[in-house]
């Protein structure tokens, strides 16, 4: 009688401790951009784990396939830009979206650049400017930087190209100014016609990246999108502490070499979270994210990128911080 009572508590406690890892593991969806290293980092130092939640990370590097994961539940995280959460929620066929943690933002690894003759983005008027144009990260800061300076893009005789493109056609001085990244802004300034006008630094919270869930899923799996929050924040705590190991494990994620991790993560700052709560705010007085979200949407619904135009309030939840 005693062996059988011992063995009915081995297997309640092996069931009870159990109980923390008995749902379904949690996916993220995300691509190989290294301001979502951090969710890498959290896996694979056991961060999830100790907060008792069992997280995937998917990787999906276009947005619009992880758009489609999303919508058909292969994965319940996405995370991707605050401006593309907005095109998600106000797409022809919405998804419903919740920002729960924002995760980086671009500080100096975004710019515009341009001939040494122009000297303010108001001269930027009637030049010939390449930069990804209708949608995406780039085409929104580019928009966000004009309307600050009293502009439109119909100011710029614009030529769509990517990121990279574009860098590559100021350097080899076929336009006057375009819109990229690095290594093309170090490229541009080291010509003997260009420099860097405006760099993401000076625009800090705009380029942001933010994950999101599905409301119906926070009601569900809310206390472990807590734990999933948690554990982010103490990779950053460790990569801030630590970073020679942080970025030899996160150099892995991104598939670089660690020396170019650490040179490339110089351009992005990870929001912990301090970070965090200073931009989300408060219900009664609401962060940056609140502001760059409610433009996104005004921007893209301007444009007729989307149909209807969401209030920034519904797309974002601070309570899991």
């Amino acid at each position: 009688m005693k062996k059988s009572w011992v063995a009915g508590m081995m297997v309640l406690a092996f069931l009870f401790a159990g109980s923390a890892f008995s749902a379904e593991p949690i996916k993220l969806g995300m691509s190989t951009w290294l301001g979502y290293a951090p969710l890498y980092l959290a896996k694979e130092k056991g961060f999830f784990k100790k907060q008792g939640v069992e997280v995937e990370i998917v990787v999906i590097e276009s947005p619009a396939d992880r758009r489609a994961a999303f919508a058909a539940d292969k994965i319940q995280g996405m995370a991707t830009t605050v401006d593309t959460h907005v095109m998600t929620a106000a797409a022809e066929n919405p998804i419903p979206v919740k920002q729960v943690l924002a995760l980086d933002d671009s500080y100096g690894g975004d710019g515009i650049v341009a001939k040494k003759e122009i000297k303010t983005i108001k001269d930027l008027k009637g030049k010939t400017v390449a930069a990804q144009l209708g949608a995406g990260a780039s085409y929104f800061w580019l928009n966000y930087v004009l309307a600050q300076n009293g502009m439109k893009l119909s100011d710029l005789k614009t030529i769509d190209m990517k990121a990279g493109d574009a860098g590559s056609a100021f350097v080899a001085g076929k336009v006057d100014a375009a819109v990229t990244w690095e290594p093309w802004l170090s490229k541009a300034k080291a010509t003997d016609f260009g420099h860097v006008l405006l760099s993401s630094d000076k625009t800090p919270g705009i380029i942001v990246d933010s994950l999101a869930f599905k409301p119906d899923f926070l009601k569900k799996r809310g206390a472990d999108v807590k734990k999933i929050v948690a554990g982010w924040n103490q990779a950053v705590k460790f990569a801030a502490e630590n970073p020679k190991e942080a970025d030899a494990i996160m150099a892995k994620f991104t598939g670089q070499k660690p020396e170019e991790f650490t040179k490339e993560k110089s351009g992005v700052r990870f929001y912990g979270s301090k970070e965090n709560k200073e931009y989300f705010g408060t219900a009664k007085k609401p962060g940056l994210l609140y502001t760059v979200t409610q433009r996104a949407a005004d921007l893209w619904f301007e444009l007729k990128l989307i149909k209807t135009k969401p209030k920034a309030a519904d797309l974002i939840d601070g309570s899991f911080l």
